[in-house]
């Protein structure tokens, strides 16, 4: 297995990892070691709603870590969230940690639906990218769409990354796919996993989202591969390598 970066644009191709192990031909990921050309269709496109409910089930209940620059939040729908979009949930004029502890799975799916799939604007993007987008903005708002940016800027496309998807990141997006339709997704989660680790490397007290205390993946490593294709995920060693630095 292949500690895999974002693409790089070559004369020959797109190749897909640093170390020049996996490029793309045009065919497909091929594996120069093996000769096999893999597929990015195992990760199989689910129905919106469907992602929303598993998104509530992923972010799971109420929590308020100190470490967490999210603050107070309940499935995955921050106070500042809660009070931007009015949720008082119990109608005493305000709202504060109290509404949020009461916010109801069907209340946290609503939020995303709105707030981080249509409002938006992941609806325009080409279906390949939206599961994961949809869930790395729920978990990161805008750098969702900037990973995306820097992403698209790395396959050649002209693209600003400001955060919001636009015409020019739309158009830039259908290029891509119609590019590679069968890696764009890959290369989206494998750049989010890239984010992860470098989020934690310049922040330690985030260090306990990406490893765990047991020294395996922590959950923000394990969200992040849940959008790539098994193939490229990283194993217990290349995940130990890359922490290494961190102690």
């Amino acid at each position: 297995m292949m500690n895999l970066t974002p693409w790089a644009a070559k004369s020959a191709g797109f190749f897909f990892g640093a170390t020049g192990i996996v490029r793309w031909g045009g065919g497909g990921l091929t594996d120069k070691s093996t000769g096999c050309v893999g597929s990015t269709q195992e990760v199989e496109m689910l129905d919106v709603r469907q992602i929303a409910k598993e998104i509530v089930a992923r972010e799971g209940g109420f929590v308020n870590d100190p470490d967490d620059p999210g603050g107070a939040t309940n499935l995955g729908v921050t106070l500042a969230t809660a009070r931007r979009l009015g949720l008082d949930k119990d109608r005493d004029g305000d709202v504060d940690v109290a509404d949020v502890k009461q916010l109801t799975p069907a209340d946290a799916e609503a939020v995303y639906l709105w707030h981080y799939f249509e409002r938006p604007k992941l609806d325009r993007l080409p279906e390949v990218l939206q599961a994961s987008v949809f869930d790395m903005y729920v978990n990161a708002g805008s750098n969702a769409v900037k990973i995306l940016q820097r992403l698209l800027g790395q396959m050649g496309q002209q693209v600003a990354v400001d955060g919001k998807i636009g015409p020019q990141t739309i158009a830039a997006s259908k290029v891509a796919a119609g590019m590679a339709p069968d890696h764009l997704a890959d290369a989206y989660g494998v750049a989010r996993r890239n984010y992860y680790f470098r989020l934690a490397d310049l922040r330690p007290k985030s260090r306990k989202y990406a490893r765990s205390r047991a020294g395996n993946k922590g959950g923000w490593i394990k969200r992040a591969e849940e959008f790539i294709s098994p193939r490229y995920h990283l194993t217990q060693v290349e995940f130990e390598k890359r922490v290494v630095s961190w102690g």
